[in-house]
């Protein structure tokens, strides 16, 4: 089990990892945050609850029973990955990643790795 603080640094020591943080998916807050540099983190996380919001309600109306693993938004120089958690899916963990300096398949096994050991205190 890893806490949201170690857990952030594992995730920012990702190939590529711009910055990731920990939102609360009712409320678009971040709970922690790591690196962003250029990127507005906090404001890149609380736009893409939105995003989780809707596919969540689409999922619902076409009556699909499932869940979501992880969504991933492939930008020109940018990769956005974020996937909520299955002990409480109310949080996700959302990683924006250099797209010429990441290797995705491993970006997103990292996420999934991290978010299985993930404890929020």
């Amino acid at each position: 089990m890893v806490n949201v603080k170690d857990g952030l640094a594992q995730l920012m020591d990702t190939e590529g990892c711009l910055g990731c943080c920990i939102v609360d998916s009712n409320s678009g807050m971040i709970l922690g945050a790591a690196g962003g540099g250029a990127v507005n983190i906090e404001l890149a996380a609380a736009g893409n609850t939105e995003v989780l919001r809707a596919e969540r309600k689409t999922i619902k109306l076409l009556g699909l029973g499932d869940a979501i693993e992880d969504i991933l938004i492939t930008m020109g120089r940018q990769y956005h990955v974020f996937r909520p958690l299955a002990k409480n899916d109310a949080l996700f963990v959302y990683v924006v990643l250099d797209k010429a300096k990441a290797n995705l398949a491993m970006a997103r096994h990292r996420v999934g790795a991290v978010e299985k050991e993930l404890t929020i205190a």
